[in-house]
C-alpha cells in the first residue's frame, strides 16, 4: 500500500509539474512528496525527477517509469472496483464552470452521492479550463465549443443566455428595440467572454447580429454581475439559469425577446484511457440522464 502512495505521488508531482501543488492535490506537504518520491528513486535504483529550485523535469527513466505507474494504478482501480462486488469507491475528481456547477449540479451530485456512499466527491468550480490529465481530475464538464484534443468528449445538452435588465433601470433608460440600441445603454462586461464587449443576437430568420457594447463596470463573476443588474446598474448577458428565479420573480426583465441568443454545447470530457473508473463512467451516466430529464 504504502508503494502504491508512492506511485500516486509521482504521478501528480509529474504530470502537474510541481511538488508543491501536487501536494496540495494530495493534501501533502512538499516535503511529504519529496520523500516518497525519493523512496522509490533508491528502491528502484533509479533518477526519476531531476529538480532545481525553479523547476523539475522528469529524466528520460522517469518518463518512461510515469506510463508504467499509471498503468498500475489504473489496474489496481480495477481490481479495487472488481473487489467491491459492485459497490462504487474511492475518490471521484470534478471541475466544472461556476454558474452550471452552482445552479444545476448539486442536485445530481446529491443523488449520486446519497446512491454511492462510498464515493469521495471532490468538485472545483472555475471558469478557466483545467488540465484534467496535469492536474488530476477524472472529468470535467465544460460549456462552449471543444478544441481538438485527446480527450473522450459526451455531449449533455445546451447552454443558454439571456439579455436583461432591473425594471428600475428599463424605466429610467427605455428598453431597447433592437440589438444595435445597446450601444447607447449601460451594459455590465464579462471578462470571462472573448472579446467581452461584442454581444450576438439571432433574428426570426437566425441571420447574426453582433453589437459593440460598452459599460463602467466590467466584472469576471456571472453572481456578482447578476446582483449589480437586479441593483440597476445597467444590462446583463448572463447564462438563463442564474437569472431564472429572478426573471420568475421579476427582478430582472428579458430584453430583445424578438431576438434569439446563441446557445453553447455542454460536454463531459474525460482523459481517453483503457480503463477508466466506474465511478467516473456512472456519473456521467447520472449526468447524461438527469440532463436529458431537465431538457
Amino acid at each position: 500500500m504504502a508503494e502504491l502512495e508512492e506511485l500516486r505521488t509521482f504521478i501528480a508531482a509529474a504530470r502537474i509539474g510541481s511538488f508543491a501543488k501536487a501536494g496540495r492535490q494530495l493534501n501533502l506537504s512538499p516535503a511529504m512528496v519529496g520523500r516518497r518520491i525519493q523512496a522509490l528513486e533508491q528502491r528502484y535504483g533509479a533518477k526519476l525527477i531531476e529538480r532545481t529550485t525553479r523547476n523539475q523535469r522528469l529524466t528520460e527513466t522517469g518518463q518512461a517509469f510515469l506510463a508504467r505507474a499509471e498503468a498500475v494504478i489504473e489496474a489496481t482501480a480495477a481490481l479495487d472496483e472488481i473487489s467491491a462486488a459492485g459497490t462504487l469507491t474511492g475518490r471521484l475528481r470534478v471541475s466544472a464552470p461556476t454558474t452550471l456547477g452552482i445552479r444545476r449540479l448539486p442536485a445530481i451530485i446529491a443523488q449520486f452521492t446519497e446512491a454511492h456512499p462510498a464515493i469521495v466527491f471532490e468538485m472545483s468550480l472555475a471558469n478557466r479550463r483545467v488540465d484534467l490529465v496535469a492536474e488530476g481530475y477524472d472529468l470535467a464538464v465544460r460549456v462552449g465549443d471543444l478544441p481538438s484534443s485527446s480527450l473522450v468528449a459526451r455531449r449533455l445538452g445546451t447552454y443558454g443566455f439571456v439579455c436583461c435588465a432591473a425594471p428600475a433601470f428599463i424605466a429610467r433608460h427605455g428598453a431597447p428595440q433592437h440589438p444595435t440600441d445597446l450601444t447607447r445603454c449601460r451594459c455590465i462586461l464579462n471578462l470571462n467572454l472573448v472579446p467581452r464587449n461584442r454581444w450576438s443576437f439571432l433574428d426570426a430568420g437566425s441571420t447574426a447580429v453582433t453589437v459593440e457594447v460598452m459599460g463602467g463596470v466590467e466584472i469576471d463573476s456571472d453572481e456578482a454581475q447578476r446582483m449589480l443588474a437586479i441593483d440597476g446598474a445597467g444590462v446583463v448577458y448572463l447564462p438563463l439559469d442564474l437569472v431564472q428565479d429572478d426573471i420568475e420573480a421579476g427582478r430582472l426583465v428579458p430584453i430583445l425577446q424578438g431576438w434569439r441568443l446563441p446557445t453553447m454545447p455542454i460536454h463531459t470530457l474525460h482523459p481517453s484511457r483503457d480503463l477508466v473508473p466506474r465511478r467516473v463512467t456512472a456519473f456521467i451516466a447520472a449526468l447524461v440522464e438527469e440532463f436529458r430529464d431537465a431538457s
